[in-house]
């Protein structure tokens, strides 16, 4: 995806959700939360502290609130973007700018700046975890030098995040086309869920 400098290119670049966005935008704009552009997309923040981002996909957008899991969520709107593996973000999710409720995302955002304000954020787990390679993993690992400098050059959760997905696969059929999957993603230092992480 190119490469995008300001928050304007992004709309641009998105022009199926451009008035949504737009709006969205605008309801945010309207608050203290300072805009930036980071990994890739709009993001907004209070005392350098991320707050929401936008997101713009293929069927949908989203308003994501880093810390969202601590929003009371009154009209029952907050999505948990992966089950079992996002603990504190949160999204409510859009198909076209006639879900937006202007008024409503207002509440959600202000109480997310309260939130914030009130350091309610769920700290990293900094102690770093044991990384379990699976065998069929580590067989690939061996016989390429190159991509095995590259796994290890990958952080601890990364690494853990590429064993996680083989080792969940029940077939070996599935774990084999799991790790043709991935090896050009390691090769080129990716995480496996780089691609999820604005959003």
């Amino acid at each position: 995806m190119k490469k995008v400098n300001s928050v304007e290119e992004y709309i641009e670049l998105h022009e199926n959700f451009s008035d949504a966005l737009t709006l969205l935008r605008a309801v945010i704009l309207k608050t203290e939360l300072k805009e930036h552009i980071k990994w890739g997309a709009p993001e907004y923040s209070i005392n350098n502290k991320n707050v929401i981002s936008l997101g713009a996909f293929k069927n949908h957008l989203a308003i994501c609130f880093f810390n969202g899991v601590f929003l009371t969520d009154p009209y029952n709107l907050i999505k948990n973007i992966e089950e079992g593996k996002t603990k504190a973000m949160r999204q409510i999710r859009f198909n076209s700018i006639e879900d937006i409720n202007t008024n409503i995302i207002n509440t959600y955002i202000l109480e997310a700046i309260q939130n914030q304000k009130l350091n309610k954020e769920i700290k990293p787990d900094r102690t770093k975890k044991q990384v379990v390679i699976p065998s069929e993993l580590q067989t690939m690992l061996n016989s390429d030098k190159t991509l095995n400098n590259c796994f290890e050059s990958l952080s601890n959760s990364k690494q853990r995040e590429y064993c996680e997905y083989i080792m969940t696969a029940k077939r070996e059929s599935t774990k084999q086309n799991r790790i043709s999957k991935i090896i050009p993603l390691i090769s080129a230092s990716k995480g496996l869920y780089d691609k999820y992480k604005n959003c």
